[in-house]
């Protein structure tokens, strides 16, 4: 027989399924809400709720947004001819919260990891590569930089992102570079500090 009641243990499981959150950690955050007299609890259920209804993928760069088009992509101080190829929006939050880059990005929406049952089918692939003919109808050329984390599933996108643009590079119409390694092996980009990804984007490499 359970000491807790079916509605807070309700919202103890559901913070449960935040990242990095254990059941102690939401058992915490659950009590506190209901500790709390200025109404918190209902200022983050209408958060929530006001997030899923508005938010949006950007239809250019698969970005967060709550418009058809991200303010970045239709930003006309952003060169279109540098396209960051991510695996997630934080990490667009994290080169941007950096302000060491002034180009667009593409979000894939995770990386190829067989372990988990993620292949290239599974994320947006064709989509990147038409984003880039796109791209190529306003500049003469564009750089495609590879900002998937140094993982082992982060390589292997890597390397299928390579494998699409093939015969765009070798007509000189795509050059494509990944970051340098003053990102560490294993890191996330989000948790990157600026002078690690200025260091990474500016020791990028031909591939």
């Amino acid at each position: 027989m359970s000491v807790l009641p079916k509605s807070v243990k309700q919202v103890i499981e559901e913070f449960s399924k935040l990242p990095g959150i254990g059941p102690k950690s939401a058992s915490r955050m659950a009590y506190h809400y209901l500790r709390s007299s200025n109404m918190d609890a209902s200022k983050l259920a209408n958060a929530l709720l006001n997030m899923e209804t508005n938010i949006k993928n950007c239809n250019k760069c698969f970005n967060v947004s709550e418009s058809e088009e991200c303010e970045i992509c239709g930003s006309p101080l952003r060169k279109k001819g540098k396209i960051c190829v991510v695996e997630e929006p934080l990490d667009v939050v994290a080169f941007e919260d950096s302000g060491v880059y002034d180009g667009v990005y593409f979000v894939l929406g995770g990386v190829i990891s067989p372990s988990e049952g993620i292949g290239a089918d599974e994320l947006r692939f064709k989509e990147l590569r038409k984003r880039a003919e796109e791209l190529l109808l306003e500049e003469d050329s564009v750089e495609v930089i590879i900002a998937t984390n140094p993982s082992l599933e982060g390589e292997a996108t890597a390397s299928y992102v390579i494998d699409i643009f093939k015969n765009l590079v070798k007509e000189g119409k795509v050059k494509i570079t990944r970051l340098a390694m003053g990102l560490p092996t294993g890191a996330d980009l989000e948790y990157a500090d600026r002078l690690t990804l200025k260091k990474a984007l500016e020791g990028r490499r031909d591939i």
